[in-house]
């Protein structure tokens, strides 16, 4: 899938629960855009129609609880729609892209969190995405029980985030696993600093890649 590409960039941006990804979201597009850069910010799950009817399904409480497989093959189905429908399109019209989580969370959370097989996890990754790969990932970095409390605070929970702080800290050791295994492609970012040396991070990794 690498030959799809135009010019175009896919930058996400990964983290548990309150860690700052909305703002620091904005950040990046504010970066990008005066940079005059044509850039698609999206999400996942979700980010079309379909992907985001997949979202609901997955955050939400259900009388019938949601197996573990069955909520991994969910979010490679709506990775795949997401994908097809505006990832694909607009790195091969040269666009920029942002995706607030991408399949790293799939290895933090379903892998970690969950316990699945990381290698079943790469499979399906391998059948739905090809070779693309994020040309940059930044994780913030913040421990569970910081992220959990502001994540309160925000809203109500969803299905994830009511979760008990166990997991959290499954998920956090399987981000940084992933940082640490990929430090060409991944930046790790202490989230748990004053928001400006956060943005100073950011925009370093956004400059080499520029």
């Amino acid at each position: 899938m690498n030959d799809i590409r135009n010019t175009g960039k896919l930058i996400t941006l990964e983290g548990g629960e309150g860690v700052g990804k909305t703002t620091n979201l904005q950040y990046i597009t504010h970066v990008l855009t005066s940079r005059g850069i044509d850039l698609v910010v999206t999400r996942e799950p979700g980010g079309t129609r379909l992907a985001e009817s997949i979202r609901s399904l997955l955050l939400s409480e259900h009388d019938e609880k949601i197996s573990e497989m069955t909520e991994l093959l969910l979010i490679f189905a709506a990775r795949a729609q997401h994908l097809s429908k505006v990832i694909i399109p607009a790195l091969t019209n040269g666009k920029w892209v942002v995706s607030d989580r991408f399949t790293d969370a799939t290895y933090a959370y379903q892998g970690g969190g969950r316990g699945l097989n990381e290698q079943t996890i790469a499979q399906l990754e391998q059948i739905v995405q090809g070779d693309l790969r994020p040309d940059l990932t930044l994780v913030l970095d913040l421990a569970p029980e910081i992220g959990l409390e502001r994540a309160r605070k925000r809203a109500a929970l969803d299905r994830f985030e009511r979760e008990k702080l166990e997991f959290f800290s499954r998920v956090r050791e399987a981000y940084r696993h992933r940082a640490a295994l990929e430090p060409q492609r991944c930046v790790l970012v202490d989230a748990s600093r004053p928001l400006d040396e956060v943005q100073h991070d950011i925009l370093e990794a956004l400059e080499r890649l520029l």
